[in-house]
């Protein structure tokens, strides 16, 4: 069974990029809100959650609080096009896994993910 890894951005876009470079090495799950990916960890058996910072309504770091809150233990990617090194230092404080700067590339994304499930 391959690995599940949820993609949680605002930007249709960016969900479709992200699809491309993994449909090919993990089974994926797309949620366009924090809202969405708490239904989704709630539902779905995954893996891994690469989730944007910035989003409209529940930020990514809200919806990671809300998933230590409700003890879903999943590994978390952020993604973020800003870079901007307080949202980045607040993600690594609550445990996120790792970051990613958008744009990214491909191999460096795949790279980040099979580092993450190695750990496994």
């Amino acid at each position: 069974m391959e690995k599940c890894v949820l993609v949680v951005d605002d930007d249709a876009m960016n969900l479709r990029r992200t699809t491309l470079i993994l449909e090919k090495h993990y089974d994926v799950l797309l949620a366009k809100s924090g809202e969405e990916a708490l239904d989704k960890l709630r539902e779905e058996s995954i893996d891994l959650v690469l989730l944007d910072i910035a989003m409209p309504g529940m930020s990514g770091i809200e919806t990671f609080r809300a998933m230590k809150d409700n003890e879903m233990d999943v590994p978390v990617i952020f993604l973020t096009a800003s870079g901007y090194e307080d949202d980045v230092m607040t993600a690594i404080r609550l445990g996120a896994a790792n970051y990613l700067k958008k744009p990214f590339m491909p191999k460096i994304l795949l790279e980040r993910i099979a580092k993450e499930f190695e750990k496994k």
